[in-house]
């Protein structure tokens, strides 16, 4: 046990006198202000002898072939596709109905079609194995590592940012960085336990920790945007550039300091992101996302990389930012109208990517740079969750679509991220329409001759092998951009051996294929449902994301499924009642849509996932040789967890602790006096609660959540709770 963990286990933190004391390593919980204006962009009005000037113009390039390949392969594509349906459809005429089909054939095949093209052109530049950069061995500018939380477990984002606190300690070019928690948190003992986690990191770091710094907004204002925007206000003129994490995210200090050096290279750089790969995921559904990022992953970034060129996109977190120009050119406007279409952005990231590339800045990633993670859902539910999220995001994007000034390559983001969530209405449309046909030819006499002269009938029927010819051809498409990754995962030799050779590739990638299909329909009827609810105009929300590995109760489950299985068995029955082949054509999203409840039931155990690891499916290289700050990350979010102070209640902590507590009142933002006449009912109520109570006990169990709030947001009314005394104790007892 090291010497940090020895400190962790023998101290408790309750116990002021076990523990050192603050000295002069605790300086104020933020650093003096250095303002920068960051004011709100017009998305519709530019003017372009405003954009910037290359400052290094040889460093710009225009990546013309890959793009050919991509965009001209997936357009060829999609023409043959598109050929090829129509021939299956034009036996003996095509109707309405069949012009309805090969639209919605065309859309969806034109998506799979330029992943593809994307995915060789991905293919191609891995196989030319890339090397990596050479780390560099000093850095001229600050740079500001920033962590935006949210009524997240302290235990955990407190112990990844000393993680990567040491890590980036450990190249011996820490003194570049400084390090903010940026709190948005609403829950109240959330919020007193990131302040007593704060305190503890600062202990434990010793001098070094005045470099680690805390705020929290009291009020969320426009969400993560919005807490970033606050920060470069207040403090980004300190700082030349930015690494944003998630409150999910590790980086190797070597992958933090190789972003600063490559900024520092490039002056016109605005934006750097790198390729996050998922880590420490154990329920089996999150193990597949795991492994199918990790071997699909790289190719589809490689592809992305190569055709984006310097004109990428930005997807919020691990990755780095040229802090002035964000200031300059990426403040948010809110949009016209209410949510889910107006309001603030909530995609925000594809929004400034395309802000500070309009400004004339640079945009792109490092998809090989590596020592970049983060984690993922642990249940198809809790994916959901944060879909509809995503979704209402990126369907706000059709707004700003054709924003001025934009490049070309930026509407293409967007126009990827609205169709990433419009495919599935329209594969729900695609599969309702054709089996209207089949209906239609089955139970309805066809009208053999028409009103106008022909020599032969008009035959309600398709053309069968040209069918299947086609269906293989799609679902080729489809699988190819996976076969590419398992071709450079057996390619590379770290990846190969870390995955458990090439045999247990070939089976983790078998059984990734069968369990994606299967729940492919699930995902199709709830992105459907997301869409459907944001088109009629219900707003999502923002709730916290769920990161841990417990399972899903198996009520929830059925809830959230039922629907889905009703819908299945409907479909059965009415496919047999049709035709016995119609049953077999869908019999994937048939068997998905009736499996609904056991798929994600199982899929949510945390043991089953463990399971599969110990037979060595889907083992990913970072599992069978975990890098250090992963380690590191979870051996210290354990042992900070094991305290159970993340939701401890806020006012017996702070009755608790007086140190704790004289900090927290000096760390509340100054008010003004309050006018006479104005009390808020949440305020008058905690008041009078505890003026009622006689023991600190009666306190915590009379003030609700909100009280609790007001009431460790005011000095008045933490003095009148520190005052009481606790049940059972002399003081108490003289009392009565």
């Amino acid at each position: 046990m090291d010497v940090l963990n020895q400190t962790l286990a023998e101290a408790s933190p309750h116990d002021a006198a076990a523990r050192p004391p603050l000295g002069g390593v605790f300086a104020p919980p933020t650093p003096v202000e250095n303002r920068l204006a960051m004011p709100a962009q017009n998305l519709f009005k530019f003017d372009s002898r405003h954009r910037r000037r290359p400052a290094a113009p040889k460093l710009g390039y225009i990546p013309w072939l890959s793009r050919l390949v991509t965009f001209g392969g997936g357009a060829a594509l999609t023409v043959y596709g598109g050929n090829e349906m129509y021939r299956v459809i034009d036996v003996g005429g095509v109707t309405t109905l069949k012009w309805a089909l090969l639209a919605l054939f065309v859309l969806n095949f034109s998506w799979i079609a330029l992943s593809f093209s994307s995915s060789l052109v991905g293919l191609a530049a891995l196989l030319r194995r890339p090397s990596r950069p050479a780390r560099p061995t000093s850095l001229a500018a600050k740079t500001a590592v920033v962590m935006p939380i949210y009524n997240e477990a302290p235990s955990r984002v407190f112990a990844a940012l000393q993680t990567i606190f040491e890590d980036v300690e450990a190249t011996g070019l820490g003194e570049g960085f400084d390090w903010f928690f940026l709190s948005d948190t609403t829950n109240p003992d959330i919020w007193i336990a990131e302040e007593r986690a704060f305190i503890e990191i600062r202990r434990r770091l010793g001098a070094a920790g005045g470099r680690v710094f805390y705020r929290r907004r009291e009020k969320n204002t426009s969400r993560k945007a919005g807490n970033i925007a606050e920060f470069v206000s207040r403090w980004g003129g300190a700082y030349e550039h930015m690494v944003v994490l998630d409150a999910d995210s590790l980086m190797t200090g070597e992958t933090i300091v190789q972003l600063a050096a490559a900024m520092e290279a490039d002056p016109d750089s605005g934006i750097i992101q790198t390729l996050p790969l998922i880590i420490n995921r154990n329920t089996l559904f999150a193990r597949v996302q795991q492994f199918a990022a990790r071997i699909y992953g790289p190719v589809i970034a490689a592809g992305l990389s190569e055709w984006m060129g310097r004109d990428g996109n930005y997807w919020g977190h691990n990755a780095i930012i040229r802090t002035e120009a964000f200031a300059r050119h990426c403040g948010l406007p809110d949009l016209r109208g209410r949510p889910p279409w107006g309001g603030h952005i909530m995609s925000h990231d594809f929004v400034e990517a395309a802000l500070i590339r309009r400004a004339g800045y640079a945009v792109y990633m490092l998809p090989t740079l590596g020592g970049s993670y983060e984690e993922s859902p642990p249940s198809l539910i809790d994916l959901s969750a944060r879909d509809r999220r995503w979704c209402q995001g990126n369907l706000q994007h059709s707004r700003i679509l054709f924003g001025s000034g934009f490049h070309w390559a930026s509407r293409q983001h967007f126009l990827t991220g609205i169709f990433g969530y419009l495919t599935s209405p329209l594969w729900l449309l695609q599969l309702l329409v054709g089996i209207i046909i089949v209906f239609q030819a089955s139970y309805f006499r066809p009208e053999y001759f028409s009103a106008e002269f022909a020599l032969f009938p008009v035959w309600p029927r398709f053309d069968a092998q040209r069918s299947l010819e086609l269906f293989a051809l799609t679902m080729g498409i489809l699988l190819a951009p996976k076969l590419f990754g398992l071709i450079v995962a057996i390619h590379d030799p770290e990846t190969r051996r870390g995955s458990g050779g090439v045999v247990m590739l070939l089976i983790s990638t078998v059984f990734e294929v069968i369990l994606s299909a299967l729940l492919a329909p699930i995902m199709m009827l709830i992105q459907t449902g997301h869409v459907v609810h944001i088109v009629f105009g219900f707003d999502t929300g923002w709730d916290p994301q769920r990161r841990d590995d417990g399972s899903v109760p198996f009520s929830a489950i059925v809830r959230r499924h039922r629907s889905h299985v009703a819908l299945g068995v409907l479909s059965l029955v009415a496919g047999l009642l049709i035709s016995p082949s119609l049953v077999a054509w869908m019999s994937p999203t048939i068997a998905g849509l009736i499996l609904a409840i056991p798929i994600s039931w199982l899929t949510s155990q945390r043991w089953l996932g463990l399971a599969f690891r110990r037979a060595g499916l889907l083992v990913t290289p970072e599992e069978t040789n975990t890098p250090h700050v992963a380690k590191r990350g979870r051996a210290l979010s354990k042992i900070l967890a094991r305290t159970g102070e993340d939701e401890a209640n806020c006012i017996l902590a702070i009755h608790a602790d007086p140190e704790l507590r004289s900090l927290h009142e000096t760390w509340l933002p100054a008010r003004k006096p309050r006018q006479r006449g104005q009390i808020t009912a949440d305020r008058a109520v905690a008041e009078a609660k505890l003026a009622d109570a006689e023991t600190i006990e009666d306190a915590v169990q009379w003030l609700n959540r909100g009280e609790r709030l007001v009431a460790v947001s005011d000095r008045a009314l933490i003095s009148m709770a520190a005052r009481l005394p606790r049940r059972g104790r002399p003081e108490a007892a003289a009392a009565e």
